[in-house]
């Protein structure tokens, strides 16, 4: 009998403890309070963004291209060619 009421009351509070959670989060002040939140987040958004410093880019005619003639000397390998010839 003790152990039958040890899980209803088990059962009792785990249900209760549901209940109370649903009714708050679907209240209407914590709807309030998290759609105030979103606001202030957004709000201190702009804020930062419009107090960011905008680097110069510096990238500009970063890459150098180096042209393939000056060294004739060197044999051009192939990997595919290299590949089929030892077969």
């Amino acid at each position: 009998m003790l152990k039958e009421l040890k899980y209803l009351l088990f059962l009792f509070v785990i249900s209760l403890f549901f209940f109370l959670s649903l009714k708050y989060y679907s209240s209407d002040d914590n709807k309030k309070n998290s759609f105030r939140s979103y606001k202030q987040i957004d709000k201190r958004i702009n804020e930062f963004s419009q107090k960011v410093i905008l680097l110069k880019s510096d990238t500009i005619d970063i890459v150098e291209y180096v042209e393939k003639t000056i060294n004739k000397n060197k044999k051009n390998y192939n990997f595919w060619k290299l590949i089929n010839n030892n077969e």
